[in-house]
């Protein structure tokens, strides 16, 4: 929905059920008095302010643990992507070039007794390190407040796949100095948020091969992509589908309505992020 029509049909509105694109600041706050609780149809949230919302008594919501499973297996479809050159080969086969086996073409990487490095260790990179230990894999883990720790993950990692929140402390977490610290040749997924990551000094480190490949499915300036990254043969780009699975989406619904039910009712919402009440 567009920003002035949100704000138009928001007025004199109790309750709202809001996308991750609706940015619900003190703008929108203010243009809207009656409103007493926000239901945010995501599991991030840097699209809410929580600063401005406590001042004014909103209770603000989210829908985490319901698409835990569908983005970790998005996160690993964009890893094997990488790996194995999938994208790569689909566009080989529909342009008529496959002229039969070939023991050299499109080589990839085989991920067993390899290591993958989880930035941001909660729930989402939890699961995907568990489906690691499937496929044999060494993890490593590193929060997003543990520089160090940062550090060694990116040096010693293969595969690294980011799952944190999108925060001042988080933007550009990954920029050309930690891109240098990769593994010659490793491989980059983001399933959390764009900014958490340097596009420009991305597609600069898989231009030069210092990456091998990186698979996206949020982007530094969504819907808009950083000049150059589409051309790349080594990137694999999705439209935010992490939680695209029709389980999650509609467990997604029912737990914003859940949230905003239980605000309108006086009760407490189960996922409640940030309320304090009004004076």
């Amino acid at each position: 929905m567009p920003r002035r029509e949100l704000l138009r049909r928001a007025r004199g509105m109790d309750g709202l059920l809001c996308m991750l694109s609706d940015r619900v600041d003190a703008e929108l706050l203010d243009a809207c008095p009656r409103l007493r609780v926000v239901a945010n149809y995501a599991v991030g949230f840097d699209n809410l302010d929580l600063a401005a919302a406590s001042a004014r008594g909103v209770a603000l919501t989210n829908t985490p643990e319901v698409l835990t499973g569908a983005t970790a297996e998005l996160a690993w479809a964009l890893l094997l992507a990488c790996a194995r050159r999938v994208l790569e080969g689909d566009r080989l086969v529909r342009a008529g070039a496959f002229r039969g086996w070939d023991p050299l073409l499109l080589l990839g990487s085989g991920l067993e007794g390899k290591t993958l490095g989880i930035v941001g260790p909660g729930r989402i990179g939890r699961t995907v390190a568990r489906i690691g230990r499937g496929f044999g894999m060494r993890i490593l883990r590193a929060g997003r407040g543990d520089p160090r720790g940062l550090a060694r993950l990116l040096k010693a990692s293969d595969v690294v796949s980011l799952h944190v929140p999108l925060t001042p402390a988080t933007r550009h977490l990954i920029g050309k100095r930690e891109l240098g610290r990769m593994k010659p040749g490793a491989i980059l997924v983001n399933t959390a948020r764009g900014p958490v990551v340097d596009e420009k000094a991305l597609v600069e480190a898989l231009r030069s091969g210092r990456l091998g490949a990186a698979g996206l499915d949020v982007f530094e300036f969504e819907p808009r992509l950083v000049r150059g990254l589409v051309r790349l043969p080594n990137a694999v780009l999705l439209p935010h589908l992490g939680s695209a699975t029709r389980e999650a989406r509609r467990a997604m619904a029912v737990r914003a309505a859940e949230n905003l039910i239980a605000g309108l009712s006086g009760r407490r919402p189960k996922d409640l992020l940030a309320t304090l009440p009004r004076a």
